[in-house]
C-alpha cells in the first residue's frame, strides 16, 4: 500500500513537472501537446483513448491564456486566425468521434510518428521571411483548418503541432504561426471535448490540474518566445521530439514482435 502509495504520489509529481515543461513549449514554439498523451499513458497508466480526451480538455486553458499572451504583444493575426478557427471545429469533433472507433495500438502509432516527423521538422532550417507574409485565402485555411483539427483531435495533440509545421512550410512568419496556433487550441479543444463527452470519457480533475500547469508554462513560454533565439529554441524542442517518437515507436515494434 505504502509504496503504491509513493508511486504514485512520485508519478503524479512527474506528470505535473512534464506537464509544466509542456505548457512552456507549448508558449514558446507551439509545439510541446504531443509529449502529454504519452506521459499520461506511460507515467500515469491511462488507456491511449482517455488520454487522448483528457489532454484535448486541457488545451481549453492552455490556449486560452496562451492567446492573452500573444494577443497582448501583438503577435496575433486575427483575420487569419478566424477562418482556421471556424475550420478546426468541426475537424475537431469528427476526430473525437474517429479516435473512439479507432484501436489504441493504431492511434499510439500515428502518435509515435508524428511526433517522430515533428521532430524531424523542427530540425529543418527555416528561411525566416520577415518582409513578405504569404497571403493565404480564406478558403485555403478554412481548410487548413479542418486538416488541424481533425488530425489535433484524433492524437489529443492539441492543435500547434499541426498548424506550426504546415504554416512555417507555407512561409508564414515564425512568431505568426506561433500565435495563430495559441487560438485555435480554444475552438479545437472545445469540440474535441463535445465529442469526447458524447462517445467516451474524460478525466476531468486531472485535466484541470494538468491546465494550471500548462497555463503556467505557457505564460513562461509566450516571454521565451519573444525574447529568445528561435534556432536554439527550436534545435532543443527537435531533439525532445525525436527522442519521445523513437520511444514510442520502439515500444510499438517490441509489442507487435
Amino acid at each position: 500500500g505504502r509504496e503504491n502509495l509513493m508511486l504514485s504520489t512520485a508519478a503524479m509529481a512527474l506528470a505535473g513537472g512534464v506537464a509544466i515543461i509542456v505548457g512552456v513549449l507549448i508558449g514558446a514554439i507551439g509545439i510541446g501537446g504531443v509529449l502529454l498523451v504519452p506521459m499520461l499513458t506511460y507515467a500515469l497508466g491511462f488507456g491511449i483513448h482517455v488520454a487522448i480526451a483528457t489532454a484535448m480538455f486541457s488545451y481549453l486553458f492552455s490556449g486560452a491564456v496562451g492567446a492573452i499572451e500573444y494577443s497582448r504583444r501583438g503577435s496575433i493575426q486575427w483575420n487569419m486566425g478566424l477562418w482556421l478557427c471556424l475550420g478546426g471545429m468541426p475537424g475537431a469533433y469528427l476526430g473525437a468521434l474517429a479516435t473512439w472507433q479507432t484501436p489504441g495500438a493504431v492511434l499510439e502509432g500515428i502518435i509515435g510518428l508524428l511526433v517522430f516527423l515533428s521532430g524531424l521538422q523542427a530540425l529543418r532550417p527555416q528561411a525566416e521571411n520577415a518582409g513578405t507574409e504569404n497571403f493565404l485565402s480564406p478558403v485555403f485555411l478554412l481548410v487548413i483548418g479542418v486538416v488541424t483539427g481533425f488530425a489535433s483531435s484524433i492524437t489529443g495533440t492539441g492543435g500547434p503541432l499541426i498548424l506550426v509545421p504546415l504554416l512555417i512550410w507555407l512561409k508564414v512568419p515564425v512568431l505568426t504561426a506561433v500565435g495563430l496556433s495559441q487560438i485555435i487550441q480554444i475552438p479545437i479543444a472545445l469540440l474535441a471535448t463535445g465529442g469526447n463527452l458524447a462517445f467516451g470519457h474524460i478525466e476531468f480533475g486531472l485535466g484541470l490540474g494538468i491546465a494550471v500547469m500548462l497555463a503556467a508554462g505557457v505564460i513562461v513560454g509566450a516571454r521565451v518566445a519573444h525574447h529568445v533565439s528561435r534556432d536554439t529554441l527550436k534545435r532543443f524542442i527537435a531533439f525532445a521530439l525525436l527522442l519521445v517518437g523513437a520511444a514510442m515507436l520502439i515500444r510499438i515494434v517490441v509489442g507487435l514482435l
